[in-house]
């Protein structure tokens, strides 16, 4: 709606990750030098955390894009809690081995061969994993054992592991001392400082052919930072709130108020709760005691006469209805038995008579 109003060409805020709006804030700027770094080296595991929504997948993003694909065979892989022997089938898929049926010893030679004839045309290869934190300890010990292939004294992959703040917890544990001797470059992703956030916002927006309209009043960009902490997806979530809020409300200009007031509703909207149930759906418990409902024997002559109007229904229901009086009948003579057989009487007798 607001891309209209504003003459946009596109959506500046969109929370999936697109490269066209990489902005180097300071702490992006120190990952793609830990990154270049790292990949300089052409070994071992380069590993970048930060919080939700810290910007991880844009700069992996940004690197795929950057990256001269005729040197560089890259593989990007959003992992999700597979063992070991799963991680290896996708890290092997994506670089293009066939895993369909395939022993795992028959795998590993696969895809050190295919790593191999990469590297002898000229191109280095890169895995890189997000959501690394997700990863149990059998899948990170199988990533280690393919960073330990190498030819000619040279690696022949290197791994990119992205997670958030909590991998670094795992990263530290004694079970994977033997990766962590591998990690040849760390950094973590920082949210964006107060003075950060006009830029970036003005950016995205420059991006999508803004001029001017909305304009931003000077307490604007501070009450932004203050709602989202300088986080990027939540300072995309609330400035889209933002666009659309002035738009609706016919605004030239954004200011604090605006940022507190859509915030507030943001926060709402959040913390509303969610019904057990669809809205139209009524949720009815049993109720200990409660009657049975209607069989249509048993229903007012007018209910019956509108639910049995066809001939061969009410033949149908007749049957099932002398069938269930049958039933009816068995059940009280059996536990008349029952009964009986507790209380010290002859079972046989009781069943005799009852039958008679």
């Amino acid at each position: 709606m607001y891309i209209e109003h504003f003459g946009l060409s596109g959506q500046p805020f969109q929370l999936t990750p697109d490269a066209r709006f990489w902005f180097e804030s300071r702490t992006h700027k120190k990952a793609m030098a830990y990154l270049g770094y790292g990949l300089a080296q052409g070994e071992g595991f380069i590993v970048v955390t930060g919080e939700i929504g810290a910007g991880k997948s844009t700069l992996v993003a940004h690197l795929m894009a950057s990256i001269d694909r005729a040197r560089l065979n890259a593989v990007s892989l959003v992992s999700t809690q597979v063992e070991g022997d799963d991680m290896l089938r996708l890290a092997a898929q994506g670089f293009g081995v066939a895993v369909r049926g395939v022993e795992k010893a028959a795998l590993l030679d696969a895809v050190e061969q295919k790593l191999d004839e990469e590297l002898c045309a000229g191109k280095r290869n890169l895995l890189i994993v997000d959501e690394a934190q997700n990863l149990p300890v059998s899948a990170l010990e199988e990533l280690r054992m393919l960073s330990n292939f190498q030819v000619r004294g040279r690696a022949l992959v290197q791994i990119v592991l992205l997670g958030q703040p909590e991998f670094r917890d795992k990263l530290a544990s004694a079970s994977l001392e033997q990766l962590r001797q591998r990690v040849i470059a760390t950094h973590h992703l920082d949210a964006m400082g107060a003075d950060e956030v006009e830029a970036y916002v003005r950016h995205r927006l420059a991006l999508v052919g803004w001029q001017g309209n909305p304009g931003f009043a000077e307490d604007c960009f501070a009450a932004i930072h203050a709602r989202t902490d300088g986080i990027p997806r939540k300072v995309n979530k609330l400035a889209n709130r933002l666009m659309l809020h002035a738009a609706v409300g016919g605004l030239g200009a954004i200011d604090g108020a605006d940022v507190d007031a859509v915030a507030a509703e943001l926060d709402s909207d959040a913390a509303r709760p969610r019904p057990a149930h669809a809205p139209n759906e009524e949720k009815v418990l049993p109720l200990r005691g409660a009657r049975p409902p209607l069989t249509i024997a048993e229903a007012p002559p007018q209910v019956r006469q509108v639910a049995i109007a066809d001939p061969e229904l009410e033949r149908r229901v007749a049957a099932l209805e002398a069938r269930a009086d049958e039933h009816e009948a068995m059940l009280r003579r059996v536990l008349t038995l029952l009964v009986d057989w507790v209380e010290g009487g002859n079972p046989e007798t009781a069943y005799r008579a009852n039958v008679a």
